[in-house]
C-alpha cells in the first residue's frame, strides 16, 4: 500500500427517507441497503465500503431518526445517535422536496456537540427547479457550522463524485481496514434477509406496516450451481401474514421471485429461496424477540 493513504469512517445521518440508503448504493455500486419509499426501512448499521487507490471510506448508514414509538423505535434512534461518537466525518442529508421540519431540527440539535467535520448533503436536487435550491441552501447555512455544503441528487449521481473527493481529503492517513474487493461488513446471511423485507414493503405497500422481520434460517450451498435460501417472514398478526401470503399464496411468489433475482446477484450463483410467514405478536416491543430477530443491545 502506498504512503498518504486516507482512510475513515462516515456517518450517513437524516430523517427517514431523505435516500441515504439510494446514495450508499450509488457510491458502493451495488445493492447493500434496501430502498423502500417508506420510512424507517433500514434498521441496523449497514457498512458500505468505498475503496480507491488512495483511499477507503467506511459508510455508516444508520436508521432515520425520528420519535420512537416502541421498543424497537428506541432501538433504531439509540443506534443513530452512538453512530457520531465513533466516526470521522457526518453526511447530514435533506431532502430538498420537503420543507425543513422538527425531525431535521432534531438533528440539528444532537450535531451541535459533534466534534467533526459535518456536511450539509441537500438530495433529491433532480426533483426540484433550481432557483428553490438557494432558498433551501439560505435556510439551513446558519443551523450548523458545516465542513461544505453539496447539492446533491443519488439517484442520478450528480455531484455523488466530488462529494466523495472532498471526503476523502478530510479523512486523516490511515491504513486500509477492508478488502479492495469487500463492500460490506455484513454477512450475506444479513443482506439476504434485508433484501427480502425489501420486497415485502414494495409489494405489499401501506398493507403491512414496519410490524415485519426477516430471519434467514439457513443459507446452505447445495452444489457448484445452487445456494438454497430458507428464510421466515416474522409479522404480528394473522391479518398481516394472510396479505404476504396473499390468495393461493400469489403474493408470496412474487416476493419470492423479486427476492431471489437480488440474492442471485449478491451472491453470483443460482439461488432457491424458500419462505415461510410466521405470527409473532408484539414482537416490536419484546426485547427477547428484538435480540432473536437480530437487534442486539450491544450494536448501540
Amino acid at each position: 500500500m502506498q504512503n498518504n493513504f486516507h482512510s475513515g469512517f462516515v456517518a450517513i445521518l437524516g430523517r427517514p427517507n431523505v435516500g441515504k440508503s439510494t446514495f450508499l448504493n450509488r457510491v458502493v455500486g451495488q445493492k447493500i441497503a434496501i430502498m423502500s419509499d417508506k420510512a424507517q426501512t433500514t434498521r441496523n448499521k449497514i457498512q458500505g465500503i468505498y475503496t480507491e487507490d488512495n483511499a477507503q471510506i467506511v459508510f455508516i448508514d444508520t436508521p432515520g431518526i425520528h420519535k420512537p414509538h416502541s421498543r424497537l423505535g428506541d432501538f433504531m434512534v439509540e443506534s443513530a445517535l452512538s453512530t457520531l461518537n465513533e466516526v470521522d466525518a457526518v453526511l447530514f442529508m435533506v431532502n430538498a422536496t420537503q420543507k425543513r421540519g422538527r425531525g431535521d431540527d432534531f438533528i440539528i440539535e444532537r450535531l451541535k456537540n459533534v466534534k467533526k467535520p459535518i456536511y450539509l448533503v441537500i438530495n433529491k436536487i433532480d426533483q426540484i427547479h433550481p432557483d428553490k435550491l438557494l432558498q433551501i441552501m439560505d435556510d439551513y447555512r446558519n443551523t450548523l457550522d458545516y465542513a461544505e455544503v453539496f447539492p446533491i441528487s443519488a439517484l442520478e449521481g450528480n455531484n455523488c463524485p466530488e462529494l466523495i473527493e472532498s471526503l476523502v481529503n478530510t479523512l486523516p492517513e490511515g491504513p486500509q481496514y477492508y478488502p479492495a474487493d469487500q463492500i460490506t461488513d455484513h454477512p450475506e446471511r444479513f443482506i439476504a434477509g434485508e433484501l427480502i423485507r425489501e420486497k415485502v414493503l414494495e409489494l405489499t405497500r401501506e398493507e403491512v406496516p414496519h410490524s415485519v422481520a426477516v430471519v434467514i434460517d439457513r443459507i446452505h450451498r447445495e452444489d457448484d450451481e445452487k445456494v438454497l435460501v430458507q428464510a421466515t417472514i416474522v409479522v404480528e398478526r394473522n391479518s398481516q401474514k394472510g396479505i404476504i401470503i396473499g390468495k393461493g399464496g400469489k403474493m408470496l411468489k412474487q416476493i419470492g421471485v423479486k427476492a431471489r433475482k437480488d440474492i442471485e446477484l449478491m451472491l453470483g450463483d443460482k439461488v432457491y429461496l424458500e419462505l415461510w410467514v410466521k405470527v409473532q405478536p408484539n414482537w416490536k416491543d419484546r426485547q427477547v424477540d428484538l435480540q432473536a430477530l437480530g437487534y442486539k443491545q450491544d450494536d448501540y
